[in-house]
């Protein structure tokens, strides 16, 4: 069953260069699965936290990866603090309510739920996140509606190695199946 189809006239179509709706944008990338972490963050004496899945490894050598915060969001002012540093917390497949917990909750303590420690930066961490990455910020860069934040890994700590992770796919939560077997070439 084919849905949510935008069918344009020959008429109707992008000229070169032009870019897509966001519309369409947006429904072609929701069929792309993505991680679901918590960025939290350090910036003076505030800390701040709130759910992302546009995280990604940038280099091994240095140790840098990406998270990508829009600009709106009050995570965003943070980071353009001197001196701040954030986390990201990779979370497993049982943290979808404390997902929904930083994605949506605007008034109260986000971090009263969840075993939070604080990494040498001064981010909370996630005690039973699968994994975690202390960073400090290595770069910015300005990307339209967004910023992408490069931070360099200077801690991190593999809590739960072999469960599985909180997936986003779809516009849902969606789990792995780990019984069957991995592809193989």
């Amino acid at each position: 069953m084919i849905e949510n189809v935008v069918i344009r006239k020959k008429t109707d179509q992008p000229q070169a260069g032009e870019p897509v709706d966001s519309v369409a944008y947006r429904q072609a990338l929701r069929h792309f699965p993505a991680g679901v972490t918590l960025v939290t963050i350090q910036a003076g004496d505030q800390v701040h936290g709130l759910t992302v899945s546009a995280f990604t490894s940038v280099s091994p050598e240095p140790p840098l990866i990406a998270v990508v915060i829009d600009q709106r969001h009050y995570a965003h002012e943070l980071l353009q603090k001197e001196g701040a540093s954030f986390a990201v917390n990779i979370l497993a497949q049982d943290h979808r309510v404390l997902s929904e917990r930083f994605a949506w909750l605007k008034d109260g303590d986000r971090f009263a739920q969840g075993n939070w420690e604080m990494a040498a930066s001064g981010a909370p961490v996630l005690a039973e996140a699968l994994a975690w990455l202390d960073c400090s910020i290595y770069a910015r860069y300005p990307a339209g509606t967004h910023t992408i934040f490069v931070g360099r890994v200077e801690a991190s700590r593999v809590a739960r190695p072999d469960e599985p992770p909180l997936v986003y796919w779809n516009r849902g939560y969606r789990q792995l199946d780990l019984g069957s077997q991995a592809l193989s070439d």
